[in-house]
């Protein structure tokens, strides 16, 4: 059965999306899950983004930017040093980044897909430990495997798969969502897609197209009393993919403006928080090895033609997110925890309230 997504139920949301509404929009960029539910205490999972599938191993230039650096990516200081990502993205939960970023490796090494003769993989965290028992371990290799082999482009799964099993946000469930703009060519003709592993936020803050849901739905919130400040302690991972030929500098002020997203999403940021964004182009390939001597021909878009770019990158992310939050579903976890989904129809009729539904 398809899961709902935020345009389905006429939420509206600024800009154009490409063809499946996904970081798959942008070509060559493929999305992979492997997804843990055992017993009472494992929801759990990994997700991996292949920048440009799993059998093309050329680099992509990229870089990162830590909102709030309450987690941890792996793999981020070379990104920042050398300007390229060299292989697959991961992102799972806070105690498993190690055997993913292990697995990875192997997977390289297996396949001689490793670009030098090190490989530093890039391996994001959001920490599930309300639902999940993140100190059971349940990621192993195999799990890892399988979400590189069965990594595909088009649409999406959404909600509680791969690393965002067990994610909370704004106190509802969350989990993992994409969205993606699509410029017109007045623009360039630009893609920009986001993925999110939503894991954030306090219930007093979602803000939903403008109008504060938060503050209207109080009912069995996690940890607050659904009104109240509350110390916030999740985390948010955004991966930005674009085909425009943009160089590392430009690409660190698209992943800063994922901050925006998540804010027009209701978030402050808060101190334990570990809210950290990646951004790629898949544009230049064969940009890190160049020619016989080293030398690359690159493109690169002037800053004058960037805003377009950038203002996607926040629309892209805003949707992922609320997607994220709209495809999940009750769940019940570690120590009989449950954590309800975002109710729709309340969620409607205060969009509605606020004469913000299109229907």
């Amino acid at each position: 059965m398809k899961k709902p997504r935020a345009r389905d139920l006429g939420i509206p949301l600024e800009g154009t999306p490409g063809k499946y509404n996904a970081i798959t929009d942008v070509e060559g960029v493929t999305v992979g899950y492997s997804t843990i539910i055992e017993g009472e205490s494992a929801r759990t999972g990994v997700t991996i983004i292949h920048p440009r599938g799993k059998d093309n191993h050329d680099p992509v230039f990229a870089a990162w930017f830590p909102f709030n650096g309450n987690g941890e990516m792996t793999g981020s200081a070379w990104v920042e040093e050398g300007g390229f990502l060299e292989g697959p993205i991961g992102i799972t939960n806070t105690h498993s980044v190690g055997v993913v970023r292990d697995t990875i490796i192997q997977w390289q090494a297996e396949r001689d897909a490793i670009f030098q003769r090190w490989s530093c993989p890039v391996v994001a965290e959001t920490a599930d430990g309300w639902l999940n028992d993140m100190n059971g371990f349940f990621v192993k290799p195999e799990h890892v495997r399988k979400a590189l082999e069965n990594a595909e482009s088009g649409s999406v799964e959404e909600g509680s798969v791969g690393g965002g099993t067990g994610m909370i946000c704004y106190e509802f469930k969350g989990g993992s969502g994409t969205s993606s703009r699509k410029l017109s060519e007045k623009f360039g003709g630009w893609t920009v897609g986001a993925f999110a592993q939503s894991n954030f936020g306090m219930r007093y803050q979602l803000t939903v197209a403008g109008v504060p849901v938060g503050q209207h739905l109080k009912e069995h919130p996690v940890w607050s009393d659904g009104e109240n400040p509350w110390q916030e302690s999740g985390s948010l991972i955004i991966v930005l993919a674009t085909d425009a030929p943009l160089l590392p500098h430009q690409l660190k002020r698209m992943a800063k403006r994922a901050s925006l997203g998540m804010a027009r999403t209701g978030s402050l940021g808060g101190n334990g928080s570990g809210d950290i964004f990646l951004a790629f182009s898949t544009a230049n390939p064969n940009a890190a090895r160049g020619n016989e001597k080293g030398v690359a021909t690159l493109q690169a878009l002037s800053n004058n033609f960037i805003d377009p770019l950038l203002a996607a990158s926040v629309y892209a992310t805003e949707e992922a997110i609320i997607n994220s939050m709209v495809a999940a579903e009750d769940m019940t976890g570690r120590n009989g925890l449950t954590v309800g989904a975002l109710p729709h129809s309340k969620v409607m009729e205060l969009l509605k309230e606020y004469n913000r539904l299109q229907v």
